[in-house]
Formats: structure tokens, sequence, C-alpha cells
């Protein structure tokens, strides 16, 4: 690598109309802004769609993006949405800060009302990107549809058929939510587009995206109910051992993270296969991924989950 210089700026501090920096004109002025200024590099934090506290390293899903980041006046020169639609909803009123709690109470409303005139299903790229992305995208929205129609209710204390994944519970869920799941599919899709061309848009004017992402994952997260023998689970999906950091300069007597840990073990049985899946897909994302806490690799906190 040649030596360079760039920025740090994560997408939801970019200025907005709508609550939150977006995918918009004002990302595509910052490209403009690091090219003037002769940066080479775009650094971003995780772009997962966050979970609960809004940490961008508590995300539903390792490969989801933040729904949150679709840039509505995309949508509205599409003709999914009217501007009157968008300014219908209250997204928070400091542009200072972020109001998660109008940004969540509004933006799946807003994002809903597009999808219902998208007639989606009917569009070839859209299919394609569903093809491609069946992996993770079907296990992600089937848990998104059933975290939504259980009022956002952690998946361990789902049904014990549907925690456990039976077939004929899954079956029943993606049928009797069929359309919740298309509307899943559908955000990551907009996401997929909106941030390929931001991409595409940067890189033209010679900046790279630095990606950054969590090594670990939430529990509560379509990763963790969709691949459970990844992680140091018991029988009844509880995690046995939890994710923290050794004393260090920063902090004396270590943190406490939660997250679950990895069976190794089992990682290494299969050739580091989900591994190697979630890398390959942030590569199509960013050009350089940077793994954060990447020291977990080499050491870490097990700490007992009864005593966390």
């Amino acid at each position: 690598m040649k030596r360079a210089c760039g920025i740090l700026l994560p997408v939801f501090s970019l200025p907005s109309e709508y609550g939150i920096g977006t995918f918009s004109r004002e990302a595509y002025k910052f490209v403009d802004f690091l090219k003037a200024a002769g940066q080479s590099y775009w650094q971003v934090l995780p772009l997962g769609a966050t979970g609960y506290g809004n940490s961008p390293y508590q995300s539903f899903s390792a490969f989801a993006g933040n729904p949150y980041f679709i840039d509505l006046e995309q949508l509205v020169l599409e003709g999914y949405l009217t501007r009157e639609e968008c300014y219908r909803y209250d997204f928070g009123r400091d542009r200072t800060a972020v109001d998660y709690e109008k940004i969540y109470s509004s933006r799946f409303k807003v994002l809903r009302a597009a999808f219902e005139k998208s007639q989606i299903e009917e569009q070839d790229a859209f299919r394609k990107f569903v093809r491609k992305n069946r992996d993770w995208l079907e296990d992600y929205a089937l848990y998104m549809a059933v975290k939504d129609s259980r009022g956002g209710e952690k998946w361990s204390d789902w049904p014990k058929s549907l925690k456990c994944r039976k077939c004929e519970t899954l079956e029943e869920y993606r049928e009797k939510l069929k359309e919740d799941i298309l509307f899943h599919k559908f955000q990551q899709y907009l996401f997929h587009v909106q941030w390929k061309k931001l991409k595409k848009y940067a890189n033209d004017k010679g900046v790279c995206i630095i990606g950054d992402i969590p090594i670990y994952v939430a529990y509560d997260s379509a990763d963790t109910w969709a691949n459970q023998e990844l992680f140091q689970l018991d029988g009844n999906g509880q995690p046995i051992n939890v994710a923290g950091c050794p004393p260090d300069a920063f902090c004396e007597t270590g943190q406490l993270w939660g997250n679950p840990l990895y069976r190794w073990e089992y990682h290494k049985e299969t050739g580091y296969e989900w591994w190697i899946k979630r890398l390959a897909y942030c590569y199509e994302l960013y050009d350089i991924v940077r793994i954060d806490h990447f020291r977990g690799f080499d050491e870490y906190y097990s700490i007992p989950y009864k005593f966390s």
C-alpha cells in the first residue's frame, strides 16, 4: 500500500432532512470534498442494521444493511414515494443529533409505503439480488418478519419449534408472513443498489472505502438464530460463555461485551466457511476491511453467561 490518508465519517453523521445521514446527495458531496482535499480513503463505521441500543456493533445481521441509510429522495425520483409522503413523518427536529426513537417509528412506515407501490417482485434485478444473496437473505428476512410480528421479542423467547428451526414451523411462518418477508428483502435490495452506486462514485473519484465489521455478532441476531452450531450455546439456545476484552491501556479491569463466543473448533471443521462467506461479502461492499477488536482472534475473555 502506498502512503495515503483519509477521513472516518459514519454515514449516520451526514446532514439529512430525514433525521439521519443516508446515501443521499450529501454523501456524494462528501466524496467530492475528499477528492478536493487530496484524501484517498473514506472509512465508515459498520453499515449493518442496528439492534437494541442503536449500536452499529450490535446488529441484527452480519450481512444485512441498515435500512435507515436508504435515501428517500432517490425513492421519490424513482416514483416509489412523493415528498408529501416523506414529510408526513417526524424524523426529529434536532439537526445535531439522531433521534432513534423517532427514526424507528417513522422510517419503516415510509419504506412500507414505497414497498406497496414498487411491484418489486416483477423486477428482474430484484430477483437476481435475492438469488445471489439467498444464503443470508432468506434467514434474515424471515427472522426480522417474525421479530416484528412478535413485538421485537428476542429469538430465544420464541416458541420452541421456531427457536429450534423445525422445518414445518419455518414453512408455516414463511407462508403466514410472506409479505413482511418480501418487505425486508425489498429494503435490503434498496440498500444494496444505493450503496453500490455511491461506492462506485467514490472509486471513480479515486476514493477507496474502508469498511468496519465487528469481530463478534449480537446474540439476538439472524446469524445466531440461523447458525446456532457456530456459537457457544446450550441446548436451549442460551449462551454458555460470552465475550469480553482483557485489561489493556484503555480499561484496567477489561470489558464485558456479552456477545456469544464462537465455537472455533467447529469453524475449523467447516474450513471456516461462515467467516469466508462473511469476508467475501464484505469485499463486495468495501475496498478495505477493518475487523473491529481484531485482538479477539488472539486473546479474549470467556465469561460464563450466568455471571454476565
